[in-house]
């Protein structure tokens, strides 16, 4: 009798723990203003997919030029990774809502700006790429908002799983985004497109409109032009010479976007010169690579935060799986080995941005976060830009099965960093007790 007991209690506890962890992941989601910016976020990342493939498909229609349709690409990189600092010291003295539901807005505006001009045969190249580069300052600086509001919507031990649902929108993003912009390339026409693509942010920045942030108007401050020098180089300060934590976060940053930027443009490459296959398995192997980022996403959105120590070696495990993907991949090139591969190189590449932007936002004060996420996506931009033309260089004169070798390496070293995270971590939960006791002594 008394063993049926204690075995009801454990399946009891066991429902309960179960149940709790649900419960931590559908908490976020039942929150009227997170689920609101999820929401939001979900149909600006669907907006943006579509017309980003609208605009490429539009200026190859037009020149013939894939030099041309590049510049799109270059010119939507140019404002994060030029202006990103400098954006940020703005960012933290201004309030954030209205911040973000005008950046939407009027990224809408611009976006629909385009078909108009074609409708009234106005739309020339020049003003195409005018209307791309203002377009791309005004969404260089809504991801570092968005970041920097996190913190003033759940609670801080939500952060990770609040990183990680907002990271999923990027996956549906991905997906949905570029198939909606061909099957409407085909059916209606780019330009039609487009007016579906500028409302998608103006239904974000809606969506934005009744979100409470508990945001301190006593963290923001004004300043003269004089101040902000003053403000910017404080920023990089904190980053680059005051917090030894934040220095490791950028690196690990760093080498994460290397790697992650080169995978996406070797998976063609690899799928047509080492495992021999045609668009339908490239398909297969793109939707392998979504599933592996969205499933981490939604797991790590259940997930109990836990202590930052136990975040990094998380990190570090799910680094060390996409290391040994990407090395498996380079070698083997049998289909079903290379969709198990892809699966687990997904699935870590997933794990890094939940993780250490949640530990910036708990690690900076509120009124820093404008420049620290803004440099941190700079320094992104710039390892996105190696990485491609480095991995491309190296995959047209060593081949993609040494890329990947390559790319595994750089994730290995990433896993290495996230260890040193964690003994940082657990010699700073330490050093508290230590001066306490020395103190008494």
């Amino acid at each position: 009798m008394r063993n049926a007991v204690r075995k009801h209690a454990r399946a009891r506890h066991g429902h309960a723990e179960s149940t709790s962890a649900f419960a931590r992941g559908r908490a976020l989601l039942r929150s009227r203003d997170f689920r609101l910016l999820w929401s939001g976020q979900a149909f600006a990342q669907i907006g943006d997919g579509l017309v980003k493939v609208a605009l490429l498909w539009y200026v190859y229609n037009l020149t013939g030029s894939a030099l041309k349709m590049t510049m799109i690409g270059l010119l939507q990189t140019l404002p994060p990774l030029v202006l990103g600092p400098l954006i940020g010291v703005y960012l933290d003295r201004l309030p954030k809502k209205p911040f973000m539901i005008t950046v939407d807005a009027v990224r809408g505006a611009l976006t629909l700006v385009i078909p108009l001009l074609h409708a009234f045969g106005m739309l020339t190249l020049g003003r195409l790429y005018a209307l791309v580069l203002l377009t791309s300052v005004f969404a260089a600086v809504f991801g570092p908002a968005m970041s920097a509001a996190v913190p003033m919507i759940v609670k801080r031990d939500q952060l990770t799983g609040a990183n990680a649902w907002i990271q999923s929108t990027v996956t549906i993003g991905m997906v949905v985004g570029p198939a909606l912009s061909g099957s409407g390339i085909a059916l209606i026409g780019v330009e039609n497109v487009l007016w579906i693509g500028g409302p998608m942010f103006l239904i974000s920045a809606l969506l934005l409109l009744p979100i409470h942030l508990n945001e301190d108007c006593a963290e923001r401050r004004g300043g003269a032009l004089a101040s902000l020098g003053t403000d910017l180089v404080c920023g990089l300060k904190f980053i680059f010479l005051e917090r030894a934590a934040v220095r490791l976060m950028m690196l690990t940053s760093v080498l994460h976007s290397i790697a992650a930027s080169a995978f996406v443009f070797l998976l063609p490459v690899y799928a047509s010169k080492v495992a021999h296959v045609g668009p339908a398995e490239l398909g297969w192997y793109w939707s392998m690579y979504g599933v592996g980022m969205m499933a981490v996403s939604v797991g790590l959105g259940f997930m109990k935060q836990g202590r930052p120590g136990t975040r990094y070696l998380i990190m570090a495990a799910a680094l060390a799986l996409g290391s040994f993907g990407s090395f498996t991949l380079g070698g083997l090139t049998n289909f079903y080995t290379g969709l198990i591969s892809i699966l687990l190189i997904g699935g870590s590449l997933a794990v890094v941005t939940p993780i250490i932007w949640a530990r910036l936002q708990e690690e900076t004060p509120a009124d820093m976060r404008g420049r620290v996420f803004t440099t941190f996506g700079s320094g992104a931009m710039f390892a996105s830009m190696i990485g491609i033309l480095g991995f491309g260089w190296a995959a047209d004169r060593l081949g993609a099965q040494w890329s990947l070798v390559a790319m595994g390496a750089i994730l290995g070293a990433t896993a290495l960093l996230a260890v040193g995270l964690r003994i940082w971590a657990g010699s700073a939960a330490r050093r508290p007790a230590a001066d306490a006791q020395r103190r008494r002594a």
